[in-house]
C-alpha cells in the first residue's frame, strides 16, 4: 500500500510564515522610525525649548515607540501615532520637573503640539502635491529644476552648463516655479493625489 505524503508536500504558493510577515512588518517599521526622527525631535522641542532635555524626551518616546512597535497599525498615520507617544513623555516629563518655573501650561502645550502636527499633515500634502506637478512638467523642465537645485548649484552655473544667457534661465526658471505654484494650489484645492 503506497502511501501519499501530501501533508508533507512543500506547497510553493502557500503564505509566508509569520515570522517572515514579522520580519517584513518589523522593516516597515524600522524604515518609518528612522524617516520620522527628526520631525520627531522638533515636535518635541516645540513643547521642551531646551535642546538637552528635548533629546532626554525623545530617548524615552523611542524606548516606548520600540516596546510598543506592535500596536501600530501599518498603513496609518506613523508620525501622528509616534507624536501622541511623544505628546504624554512630555506631560511626563514636565511632571517631574513641574517646580521649574519657565514651562508653560499644559494647555498652552497641548495647543502647540497640535498646531504642530497640522503644520506637518500640511506640509507632507504639499510635499504630495510639488512631487505630482514636478511630474506633470516637460523633460526639459524638470532638468532644469533638477539642475538649478542639485547641491552647489545656482543659476549662473546653471546657464553656463546649458550655454544659456543667465537672463533667459532666470525667466525659464521663474516661470516653472509660477506653474508649480498654481499646479499645488490646484491639487490641494481638489485634493487629488496619486496614490
Amino acid at each position: 500500500m503506497a502511501s501519499t505524503n501530501q501533508e508533507h508536500d512543500v506547497n510553493p504558493f502557500a503564505a509566508e510564515s509569520p515570522s517572515e510577515v514579522m520580519s517584513e512588518q518589523h522593516q516597515q517599521f524600522v524604515k518609518l522610525f528612522s524617516q520620522y526622527q527628526r520631525r520627531l525631535f522638533l515636535f518635541i522641542l516645540a513643547q521642551v525649548p531646551n535642546p538637552v532635555e528635548a533629546e532626554e524626551i525623545q530617548q524615552e518616546t523611542n524606548i516606548v515607540i520600540w516596546t510598543k512597535f506592535h500596536t501600530f497599525t501599518p498603513g496609518t498615520n506613523f508620525f501622528a501615532w509616534a507624536c501622541r507617544i511623544a505628546n504624554f513623555e512630555v506631560l511626563k516629563y514636565r511632571d517631574r520637573h513641574r517646580k521649574d518655573r519657565h514651562y508653560f501650561s499644559d494647555e498652552f502645550l497641548q495647543l502647540v503640539a497640535q498646531d504642530v502636527l497640522e503644520d506637518v499633515e500640511h506640509l507632507e500634502l504639499r510635499q504630495r502635491a510639488l512631487a505630482a506637478c514636478l511630474n506633470k512638467l516637460s523633460e526639459k523642465d524638470q532638468e532644469l529644476i533638477q539642475r538649478r537645485y542639485a547641491p552647489g548649484e545656482n543659476g549662473k552655473s546653471v546657464a553656463k552648463y546649458l550655454q544659456r544667457p543667465i537672463n533667459a534661465v532666470y525667466q525659464s526658471l521663474g516661470r516653472i516655479r509660477r506653474s508649480l505654484f498654481e499646479c499645488i494650489n490646484r491639487q490641494l484645492a481638489s485634493e487629488e493625489f496619486p496614490t
